[in-house]
């Protein structure tokens, strides 16, 4: 597809396609209007319609899995799962100009945004009554649209065409611009943005001041990372200032929640999780099918891990439909205190509930006679019932002695102690077993199963609301922007302003890592997540959760005690002393953090220092489509990913830092584009447009 058809078209989309896939929050209600055309646009109530159908292309990252393979796949946190993707994850060659998956939508869309922002600038102050009230507000919706866009497309391609004004006719030739120039650009847009946009939003999902704030901070992060050194010298150090200046604003106005579960305590669509303070822009979703479209939101699917195959399980809303496309590494087990850290067990499943009580397992006289059977247990009788635990990982450290596998049945039960688990349980560790970062048999789950189909799930997306058991379509918002991920950029501003300021970073850290520990009473062995929200859903209504009679999978418990070999010894201490670090020695020095260190080489202070705010990424934003481009940004991609992503270890492809850091040009954009002279482009001319490798 043409550059220019994309453009062209996006706006007209923009406004007859909207009410197709506007949320139901009332400022994106509309009326399909088929006979519209692009003198609609030169109406104050046209280009209404036209920044309310532009929102739809904020959702574009949560839609499909182009999310999970352009922003979480090929990193040091998540490697492929029960659904492979060699191309993203292993960098294979099926990762090229012609891969449509994920490259080509990505380049699509956010272009098909460019379009009806330009149309926006352009006829705001020609069309639009500039005393109205929402003049300023419209007009900043359209800068910062803008900018989020070529945003997007910049940390994707690298320079890209760069086009600020709206299509009249057929456009076929196109020149790149350079990163410099996009990023000088982008930065010009949300100052604007940041001058004309209110505090508050009008509604619910509007863009503010703070969004454009909170994205001029990571602007101008962007723009100073290591990625960019070739030409970013003489910006770095005014960006950083940018950076702590915005970045504090932020957060200024929009206060960390005090416990982190808040912001993934999803109960039902529109409900109090969703308007959070620590939220500053959100893609709007709901139960609404009129809004859906013909994606949705489909976070919920890409972490799940395979369990409506075990005996006593079966599928259904609360736990999920399980695509189970990506698997945490070794690296994301490790990385967290799971003693003190809370956030770990905030954002990752442990436990499963029995929702089948005919299908589950039963003692056999094998297990009997053997003596690994519990006292007391009969052939026969079933290991669990619905209602009870039926499915747990146990994410424990080397050189825990308590499990051994089951030689006859080593895929899903163990012994503890000697006596079989009763339900189907998951080892991280066995005993004997020592550690390895990446090795091509595990995963960091290290259950041993390929493709990786057993695994601790991450939690934040799940969503107990939608419709059908195999329902794509989530219901809840989907978070583009919170205020931690401005606190971490403050830090690392920091950080890279050198020794003398790594004080300072520590204090921002903090005010994340306070959060992170334990309250006083807290209780340790509760997950709480939008699994739940099956009991506020009226599909489930007498269905256990929306397939059997007898339970639902949904478990609030976790295996906090159990993974940690704290058995006997429950607490309800606080942690929070434990988490603060005192000074940059507790950097150096972090249980967590110094095999990583290691492994990664990090010798220096400063090397040190930027690891571990890396590290404080993962903990704080896992899986929240933000790793692959702190990754490229920081060049730690190549490294990262050689030494915790199995893709390195399984063959499949390779990363080759002078192409990967870039995707690349989808190739039908340069088939569609002329030269100057109106002649398609020679094989030379594309070569010289493509990224490096492609």
């Amino acid at each position: 597809m043409k550059l220019n058809k994309i453009l062209f078209a996006a706006a007209l989309a923009s406004v007859i396609g909207g009410s197709m896939t506007s949320c139901s929050e009332s400022f994106l209600d509309e009326d399909l209007k088929t006979q519209y055309s692009t003198d609609r646009f030169k109406t104050q109530e046209g280009l209404d319609e036209l920044v309310t159908g532009a929102y739809q292309k904020l959702k574009f990252k949560f839609n499909y899995i182009w999310a999970i393979e352009c922003h979480n796949m090929g990193v040091d946190e998540f490697t492929d799962a029960n659904n492979t993707m060699p191309a993203w994850n292993h960098y294979s060659q099926d990762l090229n100009s012609s891969e449509n998956g994920a490259n080509q939508p990505m380049w699509d869309n956010y272009y098909g945004l460019v379009e009806p922002a330009n149309i926006i600038i352009s006829n705001m102050p020609q069309y639009y009554n500039q005393s109205s009230v929402t003049y300023n507000t419209r007009l900043g919706e359209g800068y910062f649209l803008r900018a989020y866009a070529y945003f997007e497309l910049v940390k994707q391609f690298g320079g890209v065409p760069l086009k600020l004004t709206p299509s009249t006719s057929a456009e076929t030739y196109f020149t790149r611009n350079s990163e410099e120039e996009i990023y000088a650009q982008i930065i010009a847009d949300l100052e604007e943005a940041y001058r004309l946009l209110p505090q508050k939003g009008e509604a619910t999902g509007r863009i503010t001041k703070y969004a454009a704030a909170h994205f001029l901070a990571k602007a101008h992060l962007f723009r100073a990372s290591e990625l960019y050194s070739g030409w970013n010298s003489s910006y770095v150090s005014t960006d950083l200032d940018a950076v702590i200046k915005y970045g504090q604003e932020v957060v200024a106005a929009h206060p960390l929640c005090t416990n982190y579960v808040e912001l993934w305590d999803y109960n039902e669509p529109n409900g109090a999780n969703e308007k959070v303070s620590e939220v500053i822009l959100a893609a709007q979703f709901s139960n609404d099918e009129a809004t859906w479209g013909r994606y949705g939101n489909q976070m919920h699917l890409y972490y799940p891990s395979v369990y409506q195959d075990m005996a006593g399980t079966k599928r259904d809303i609360s736990g999920g439909r399980e695509f189970s496309y990506v698997s945490a590494t070794e690296y994301t087990m490790q990385v967290f205190d799971r003693v003190n850290d809370s956030l770990f067990w905030k954002s990752f499943i442990t436990c499963y509930g029995a929702n089948d009580t005919n299908g589950a397992p039963t003692w056999t006289k094998e297990d009997i006679a053997s003596g690994y059977a519990p006292a007391g247990a009969k052939e026969g009788d079933k290991r669990f019932v619905a209602g009870e635990l039926g499915l747990k990982y146990i994410v424990n450290n080397p050189g825990d002695t308590r499990y051994e596998s089951y030689v006859n049945d080593p895929t899903q039960n163990v012994l503890k102690n000697g006596v079989i688990c009763n339900t189907h349980t998951y080892v991280r560790y066995f005993k004997s077993q020592a550690h390895s970062w990446n090795v091509s048999s595990y995963t960091g789950n290290y259950y041993g199963i390929i493709p990786h189909k057993r695994s601790v799930a991450l939690s934040k997306f799940r969503d107990g609301y939608r419709n059908s058991i195999a329902s794509q379509f989530g219901t809840r918002d989907a978070i583009i922007a919170r205020s931690a991920d401005d606190v971490l950029m403050i830090a690392e501003a920091y950080i890279r302003k050198g020794e003398s300021n790594y004080s300072n970073a520590i204090e921002w850290i903090n005010k994340l890592r306070e959060r992170a520990g334990y309250a006083a009473g807290e209780d340790r062995s509760k997950n709480v997540d939008g699994g739940q929200s099956y009991k506020n859903n009226s599909y489930c209504s007498g269905k256990g959760g929306g397939y059997s009679a007898d339970g639902a999978i949904y478990s609030d418990a976790n295996t906090y005690y159990e993974s940690n070999n704290m058995e006997g010894q429950e607490t309800t201490a606080s942690t929070k002393n434990a988490m603060i670090l005192s000074s940059v020695e507790d950097v150096y020095n972090s249980s967590a953090d110094a095999p990583i260190y290691t492994e990664l080489g990090c010798s220096s202070n400063a090397d040190k220092m930027m690891c571990f705010l890396l590290n404080e990424r993962t903990r704080e934003l896992c899986g929240e489509l933000l790793r692959w481009e702190d990754l490229a940004r920081t060049k730690t991609l190549d490294t990262r990913w050689h030494k915790f992503n199995d893709g390195v270890s399984r063959g499949i492809g390779e990363f080759n830092s002078s192409k990967h850091y870039y995707r690349p040009i989808p190739q039908s954009f340069l088939d569609g584009i002329t030269n100057a002279s109106g002649s398609a482009l020679s094989k030379e001319e594309k070569d010289a447009l493509q990224n490096p490798g492609y």
